[in-house]
C-alpha cells in the first residue's frame, strides 16, 4: 500500500507540473505582446510640437489600419533616413534622435507600429512588415531608394533588415540588433520549445544574407539585453558587406549618449 501511495503521489506532482508547463506555454502564447511591444498610445487630436520643420503623415495601408508618422525636412536633403524605433513608446519621443541625421542635411521619417501613437490596427509580424513595405513604397515615389537609408534600433533591426533585403536603400544601418528573436528568448526562458510559442520569429540572421547595400551594424560593448555577440554572429554571415562598430561600454539604451557614436553617424552620412 505504501508504495502504490508512493507512485500515486509521483503521479499527482508529474500531472500538476506538466500541466502547469503547458498553461505557462498557453500564457506566453497569448500574452506574449504584452512583453515585447511597450507602446504609448495618443490622441487622435495630439499635436505634435517641434523645433525645426516637420509635417504630420498618415499611411491608409489597409481598411481600418493607418500608420502614423512624423517627416522632418529639409530644404535640399543628401536623402532620407527611415528610421525603424524599439518596442517602447512612440514617435513622439523618439523623435529626439531625428536631429542626430537632421543635422547632416538628411530629411528623417519615424513612423509608430500598429497600436502604437495614433497607429491603428492589430499587430502580428506578417502585417507590421507589410506596413512598412507599404510606407517605404510610398518613400520611394518620392526619394530615389540610392537616397534612402533604412536604420533600425532593436525591435526596429529586424523590421529594418527586411526592408533592406526587399529593397535597393543606400545603406542599412541595425542598431542594438538581435541574431533572430527566438535567440533573445532563448537567452531569457531556456525552457521553452520556442519555436512552437513564439508568434514573433523576426529572423534579423535570414534576411541579411539577402542585403545587397552595404550594412552598418552599430552594438555596445555592455549590452545586457542583447549582447553584441549577437552582432558578431551577424557580421559573420556577410562580412564583405557588413562593418560592426563597436561602443566600449554602450549600454543598450545609451548609445547616443557617446560620442563615439555620433562620430560614426557623420561618417557614414557624410561617406
Amino acid at each position: 500500500m505504501e508504495l502504490l501511495y508512493a507512485l500515486l503521489t509521483i503521479n499527482n506532482v508529474v500531472f500538476y507540473i506538466a500541466a502547469g508547463y503547458i498553461a505557462l506555454l498557453l500564457l506566453l502564447y497569448f500574452l506574449q505582446e504584452r512583453f515585447i511591444f511597450k507602446p504609448e498610445k495618443l490622441p487622435k487630436d495630439f499635436v505634435y510640437k517641434y523645433d525645426v520643420p516637420f509635417k504630420e503623415l498618415f499611411f491608409d495601408v489597409a481598411t481600418g489600419v493607418t500608420i502614423n508618422g512624423l517627416h522632418f525636412y529639409c530644404k535640399k536633403p543628401h536623402g532620407l533616413i527611415l528610421y525603424l524605433h524599439g518596442n517602447t513608446r512612440s514617435i513622439k519621443g523618439w523623435a529626439k534622435y531625428a536631429r542626430d541625421f537632421y543635422r547632416y542635411n538628411y530629411d528623417v521619417v519615424m513612423v509608430d507600429y500598429r497600436g502604437f501613437g495614433k497607429s491603428t490596427g492589430k499587430r502580428s509580424e506578417r502585417d507590421i512588415k507589410q506596413d512598412l513595405q507599404f510606407v517605404y513604397d510610398t518613400l520611394a515615389v518620392q526619394y530615389h531608394e540610392h537616397h534612402i537609408l533604412v536604420y533600425g534600433r532593436s525591435l526596429g533591426s529586424g523590421f529594418a533588415t527586411k526592408l533592406a533585403a526587399d529593397n535597393k536603400p543606400r545603406y542599412l544601418i541595425i542598431d542594438s540588433p538581435y541574431f533572430s528573436f527566438k535567440k533573445v528568448a532563448e537567452r531569457f526562458l531556456p525552457f521553452l520549445p520556442h519555436q512552437y510559442v513564439l508568434r514573433y520569429h523576426l529572423r534579423t540572421d535570414k534576411w541579411i544574407t539577402r542585403v545587397n547595400c552595404h550594412t552598418y551594424i552599430i552594438h555596445g560593448t555592455k549590452d545586457w539585453l542583447i549582447p553584441i555577440s549577437h552582432s558578431e554572429r551577424l557580421r559573420a554571415l556577410n562580412p564583405n558587406k557588413i562593418t560592426l562598430i563597436t561602443i566600449h561600454g554602450g549600454g543598450h539604451n545609451n548609445l547616443p549618449s557617446f560620442p563615439e557614436y555620433h562620430n560614426f553617424i557623420r561618417d557614414i552620412l557624410r561617406y
